[in-house]
């Protein structure tokens, strides 16, 4: 089916399903513990063995030599694989460094072997008497030492530019020129990166933690060498993934080596402090932020430029996309810079982009109202726009930002601000209240599923789309009762598996509309082909209650199927509508702190989001989406950073114990406000993305709540109390 013509009345529109706060259809498994994740998997490789991965203990260099003999000896050891005798290996299109190293070094903690043995404990005791000898070389570490070496990307991002950013700035009234810097962060999920592998022969079969199964197929296949449609990859559930597992790592490549070399299957879990080194992390960011305004705070000229690092063939961190599209201003510029660090890989973390872009450009724009004497909350309002900014003949298809600035105010009591920082205190405390704007680009997907209407009058959905914990089981099931007109007990949802139809896949914000999408389009041939089986109507008939209704007459659904299984299958695709407008999604964030006024600790009181992002297709689950967005947003504002040892390469704090993350006493009353919203230019589900909304402007929304509170501006992420500790009112 091809999406090229905005959506008009169709079966979703009924919201008998579709649109209810019904809970996750897998909740009763992941609260049981009975969902089968990638290392739990003793159903389908009962006798598997275990690999434990070694890691580079250098940054940068090459191996010299390499002796796994005491390794080999040791008990219960069945292979030892390392790159000298893996075989030719490629490499994915979705990798910046090789999975396996050797004898080049690209980064720490990179895979140098893999050891399988008969347990864990055997195959981790094995791997301590793996002796590597490197020659290790010069790297580059430090972004802001790198900075000046920073060159324009090569993967088609280039700078932008309209009107004349530098004779506005000049002229401009009130102006703001300030740098931010936010750190590099870690997707630190609770499921590490894990595989089991089993070969039959020349084919493969991966049960892995993966967002995106078709690239990741494609990957392994390029990777071993071997062709596409022998390799399987099974990906029903997934602990967490937040971009982190977007992408082929080096547990899939070396479980199947490791399978391949001892003859059975392997079961390899990442530790975690691989996780942090060896997969890939959000990167550092160095941010310059210029702004213009006339006397009354209209923004004349404005400009946004990123600098930030990755590996050679590496990309940015695109932290100025934002920019290009949140405000009104005649006179603009964008520019990113990369440099190369030798640093492991940085790619996609939750809103790659406008997370880190808006942690800067939020901050900003609350210090330019400052200096215009506005309420932030007003300014913003003041700067919307109703088209591209860059492009003033392509519209928005919907955007109602200033109606979720506006929601959001009265319902926080932001009236009740104190418009002069560090002048409202409790006692210890020092009060203050922050906001800032939510924006993140809607992306739209080609997916497809297969459905069966089975004799028993069940319905079948099946699709690659994986569930990373959002609830696509619960949202697709919901799309396909709506489309047959079955309540959602009858519907069985079939996710995560490359034997099923290529969807969208998790993530970009683009998988719960697409997917769905997908699905829609399956069922309309469905319906097709029921309509047919019945003599009626497809377009006049409806289906309802487990019946269709055409001609003044119903006739149950399992009519139809009397004579066996109706299998229909389809997928959605996109023609130029995205082109022809800008569809974006929306919101606003407010947060109240404390700060101790003599210890300068910091804590949150309430959160408040109000979100406009098409029709919601599952409020209970977007909710949940949204508010774990929040709590990584008050993260990155308060404590998340990779700690770079810039001697020797590497992320000191690689585990849990010292990389910090929100727990459930850091983190207060949350509240969620979804605004009644359709957009028919996005799909025929009328809905666009969430997941990533809610964390962009959060950290930025908490930072100027702890200058309200304070009076201390701090530019320099995580906010944490040794940039400001000094510098708070006495008491």
């Amino acid at each position: 089916m091809k999406f090229d013509t905005p959506a008009t009345t169709n079966p979703i529109d009924r919201l008998k399903v579709v649109g209810k706060p019904v809970d996750r259809i897998d909740g009763p498994l992941k609260t049981t513990g009975t969902a089968p994740y990638a290392y739990e998997r003793h159903d389908v490789a009962p006798d598997h063995a275990y690999g434990y991965v070694v890691g580079s203990s250098i940054a940068k260099g090459r191996i010299v030599a390499i002796d796994t003999s005491k390794a080999r000896r040791a008990p219960g050891v069945l292979a030892v694989v390392t790159a000298q005798n893996a075989g030719k290996l490629g490499k994915g299109n979705f990798n910046t460094a090789r999975l396996l190293g050797g004898p080049d070094i690209e980064h720490y903690h990179q895979a140098v072997a893999v050891v399988v043995a008969e347990t864990f404990e055997q195959a981790r005791s094995a791997a301590q008497l793996v002796h590597v000898d490197y020659a290790r070389a010069k790297g580059t570490f430090d972004l802001a030492s790198a900075k000046g070496s920073a060159t324009k990307p090569k993967d088609g991002k280039p700078d932008t530019a309209v009107g004349d950013f530098d004779k506005a700035f000049a002229a401009s009234a009130v102006t703001l020129d300030a740098t931010y810097t936010t750190p590099d962060q870690s997707h630190a999920m609770m499921e590490p990166h894990a595989t089991i592998a089993a070969w039959e022969g020349d084919r493969l079969t991966l049960w892995t933690a993966n967002q995106m199964v078709d690239w990741s197929r494609g990957d392994v296949a390029k990777t071993l060498g071997i062709p596409k449609e022998n390799v399987r990859l099974v990906s029903p559930y997934i602990g967490g993934g937040f971009g982190g597992k977007l992408f082929v790592r080096a547990d899939a490549i070396m479980a199947a080596l490791g399978a391949r070399a001892a003859g059975r299957p392997v079961a390899v879990a990442l530790q975690r402090p691989l996780m942090m080194n060896n997969t890939t992390h959000r990167p550092a960011t160095i941010q310059r932020i210029r702004i213009g305004t006339s006397k009354e705070g209209k923004i004349d000229a404005i400009a946004h430029e990123s600098w930030s690092g990755d590996l050679p063939g590496g990309g940015p961190e695109t932290a100025v996309s934002q920019t290009r599209l949140l405000y009104a201003g005649p006179n603009r510029m964008t520019a990113m810079r990369l440099a190369v660090l030798d640093l492991p890989e940085g790619n996609a973390m939750r809103a790659p982009g406008e997370a880190p872009g808006m942690m800067a450009l939020e901050i900003a724009i609350d210090e330019i109202a400052e200096k215009v004497g506005m309420d932030p909350v007003e300014f913003r309002v003041l700067n919307d726009t109703q088209v591209d900014p860059e492009n003033p003949k392509r519209p928005f298809s919907q955007r109602r930002f200033v109606e979720c600035m506006r929601t959001g105010a009265k319902k926080f009591g932001w009236e009740r601000r104190a418009a002069r920082p560090g002048s409202v205190r409790e006692g210890r405390w020092l009060k203050g209240l922050g906001v800032a704007s939510a924006f993140r680009n809607n992306l739209v997907m080609k997916s497809a599923a297969r459905v069966r209407l089975e004799r028993s009058g069940r319905l079948v959905v099946e699709t690659d789309m994986t569930d990373i914990g959002t609830g696509s089981y619960t949202i697709i099931g919901q799309t396909a009762a709506e489309m047959l007109g079955l309540p959602l007990d009858r519907v069985d949802v079939r996710l995560g598996d490359s034997s099923f139809p290529v969807s969208a896949g998790s993530g970009g914000q683009w998988g719960g509309n697409s997917s769905t999408a997908g699905v829609y389009a399956a069922c309309v041939k469905l319906r097709e082909a029921i309509a047919q089986k019945l003599g009626v109507d497809a377009n006049t008939a409806v289906f309802d209650g487990g019946d269709v209704v055409a001609n003044d007459r119903r006739v149950p659904l399992t009519k139809a199927v009397a004579g066996g299984d109706i299998v229909a299958e389809d997928g959605m695709e996109y023609g130029d509508l995205d082109e022809r407008y800008q569809q974006s999604t929306f919101g606003a964030h407010f947060v109240e702190v404390r700060v101790d006024a003599a210890t300068g600790e910091i804590r949150i009181d309430r959160m408040l989001a109000v979100c406009a992002a098409g029709r919601i297709l599952n409020p209970k689950s977007a909710r949940s989406q949204v508010i774990g967005a929040m709590t990584m947003g008050v993260g990155a504002a308060l404590m998340e950073e990779l700690v770079v040892d810039k001697r020797l390469g590497f992320f000191v704090n690689h585990d849990l114990a010292l990389y910090e993350v929100p727990v459930h006493a850091d983190i207060p009353h949350q509240e969620v406000v979804f605004l009644d919203e359709t957009d028919p230019i996005s799909s025929p589900m009328k809905a666009k993305g969430v997941g990533e909304l809610g964390i962009c402007g959060v950290a930025a929304a908490v930072a100027n709540a702890v200058y309200n509170a304070t009076g201390v501006r701090v530019r320099d992420y995580p906010v944490t109390l040794d940039k400001f500790l000094d510098k708070l009112p006495p008491v």
